[in-house]
């Protein structure tokens, strides 16, 4: 292959416009595609800035011409030229109305035809496009992801500099701790037996921090869960994690949403209105079912227990004497959109969300039509007409079970009609911070209360009696944002009293002797004079599959694992070899 000799790009390929006629320039990059019309080959030639046609004419220089012939697509190659008005515009390319004439070619590389095809609207195989990823990342709609991506790690940095804040690392090799998921372990080699763990995130770290003084701290960083994948979550994930000192909630959430107008201002050109809607956890499972409501569309949550208090139907009767709920939501004009079949798929639906069934009722011609209509009094029926003030059409949709059973289920179906009725609109963002957390939540697998953020969030002041007594009853200064049905970021207040750290510890089961063997640097810190502080973390990675409108958690980050947390493009995990496990000390089990 040619090397680029006396050749020095001057130009990106996508950055010429109608007022470059008549410049000469050194354009680099793959080609596309290549056209032959006798004594004329087209080719477009594509970089990071996007596409533009040149031509290569025998009358212009029938050397580079000949050696044309020979290109195909994905060869990279180095060209001279003049930017000349194209006769035949294609006004679907951003460069269409010119083309560049050219008079020298250099072919820097060959390609073999690659496995999978360089555009957005292939239909390969997502394995197939995680295999040969350094080719997928060559697609636009790639490139402009990470573009994307890059922008807005810029307006996270810009602002929080411009605000104060210090971009400071912390460690990667840490202390394991069994406490929330699993941890990645790290065998050190010079400590035989003992281990390494990468960070879940670095919240201790960026307590210590406040501790030492540094008032305001952020940083962009790597963190690691060893936990059972879903759809969009990854075994390897970004942070922009943020910490203040001599705060409380209003002030972490004043600043941020301050930042979070810039970055779509920045980014999507949308205007965000401040202060940002709150609404308490409470509230959002009561309406919603769900502490990341989707509030693009209605469909809330009606609770209808006191209907049927005294029913005459044994599951509802049942469910209430267990200490269950009876909940529905309304699907107002929409009757005839459900069949029999549609809501047979409706029940399939909800039972892979834990329901035992799932019942109906539509309001067609003045007539009550349901499968349990046989079971209910006149009083019921008309109780729910007038309590849900049900019109002509309108159905509805019940489920009766445990009051988490029923949230998560009608959370889940309320979001799954939205979308077959067309409902969510993908340009259309609808946020809220969602306050008051509980402090605790019961772990049935372990028996005791585990905390729910974690075990330094602070309570709310005037729940702090009720630690022992009433657990359950204690709310968390804890906030999260929520965008369209995501958590993006979420953060809390911190406990700095070294006695309300105690009881916490109590309350969860914990000792003050597993602790000081979990947490011991922290809480030796915390003897010599801590500020009242808090933050919180956004999941950078979430926060732009939402700014790039994509579904996938997969095409905002380079280089994704998949499901099985596995690289397909470098076959990771991969057996150790027998020297490196000797060293470490390890034997594997056959």
């Amino acid at each position: 292959m040619e090397s680029m000799g006396l050749l020095r790009k001057t130009n990106m390929c996508g950055e010429l416009t109608k007022k470059d006629i008549g410049k000469e320039v050194v354009l680099m990059g793959w080609v596309q595609k290549r056209r032959s019309l006798g004594g004329l080959i087209f080719a477009d030639l594509r970089d990071i800035t996007g596409l533009i046609q040149v031509v290569f004419d025998t009358e212009v220089n029938k050397e580079a011409f000949e050696k044309s012939e020979s290109l195909r697509s994905e060869f990279v190659i180095a060209v001279r030229g003049k930017v000349c008005e194209r006769e035949s515009k294609n006004l679907e390319m951003a460069t269409g109305e010119i083309e560049v004439y050219i008079d020298e070619l250099k072919i820097l590389d060959s390609a073999e035809t690659p496995p999978i095809y360089i555009k957005d609207n292939d239909d390969v195989s997502e394995q197939m496009r995680l295999k040969y990823r350094f080719l997928d990342l060559r697609k636009p709609s790639m490139q402009k992801n990470l573009i994307m991506r890059s922008k807005t790690s810029k307006i996270f940095r810009d602002f929080l500099y411009d605000n104060g804040f210090n971009e400071v690392e912390t460690p990667f090799l840490t202390k394991p701790s069994p406490e929330g998921a699993r941890d990645y372990l790290v065998p050190s080699r010079v400590n035989p037996g003992k281990f390494y763990a990468l960070p879940q995130s670095p919240q201790l770290f960026k307590q210590l921090l406040m501790v030492s003084g540094m008032n305001r701290y952020y940083q962009i960083v790597r963190c690691f869960r060893d936990e059972d994948l879903r759809a969009n979550r990854q075994p390897e994930f970004t942070q922009v994690d943020i910490e203040m000192s001599f705060v409380d909630v209003e002030d972490v959430i004043s600043i941020n949403e301050k930042l979070i107008q810039k970055i779509f201002k920045e980014i999507k050109n949308i205007d965000i209105e401040i202060p940002i809607k709150r609404m308490s956890y409470q509230v959002a499972m009561d309406k919603y079912g769900s502490d990341k409501p989707d509030l693009r569309f209605g469909f809330e949550l009606n609770n209808i227990s006191d209907i049927f208090v005294n029913s005459g139907f044994n599951a509802f009767k049942s469910t209430i004497e267990n200490g269950g709920v009876i909940k529905c939501i309304k699907i107002d004009s929409s009757s005839e959109e459900f069949s029999k079949k549609g809501i047979s798929k409706l029940e399939k639906f909800a039972k892979t969300y834990g329901a035992k069934g799932l019942t109906w009722f539509k309001y067609e011609n003045e007539v009550f039509e349901s499968p349990i209509s046989k079971f209910l009094s006149e009083k019921e029926i008309n109780e729910l007409i007038t309590n849900l003030d049900i019109k002509e059409k309108d159905i509805v949709f019940i489920v009766a079970d445990k009051e988490s059973v029923v949230n998560t289920v009608l959370g889940a179906l309320r979001i799954e009609i939205a979308r077959s009725k067309n409902l969510i609109e993908k340009n259309k963002f609808e946020l809220v911070w969602i306050t008051d957390f509980p402090l605790f939540e019961y772990s049935e697998e372990e028996d005791r209360y585990v905390a729910k953020h974690h075990p330094f969030t602070a309570p709310i002041d005037e729940d702090i009696d009720k630690l022992e007594s009433n657990p359950d009853e204690v709310r968390a200064k804890a906030y999260d944002i929520v965008i369209n049905g995501d958590e993006i970021g979420g953060g809390s207040i911190r406990i700095t009293n070294s006695n309300l750290q105690s009881r916490m510890f109590k309350a969860i089961g914990m000792t003050q002797e597993e602790a000081n063997d979990k947490f011991g640097y922290l809480l030796e810190a915390f003897k010599y004079g801590v500020p009242p502080h808090g933050g919180i973390a956004y999941g950078l990675d979430r926060f732009m599959m939402l700014l790039t409108d994509s579904d996938n958690i997969r095409d905002v980050i380079a280089f994704p694992k998949t499901q099985s947390a596995s690289c397909l493009m470098t076959n990771a995990p991969a057996i150790a070899s027998s020297e490196q496990l000797k060293e470490l000390g390890i034997d594997t089990i056959e």
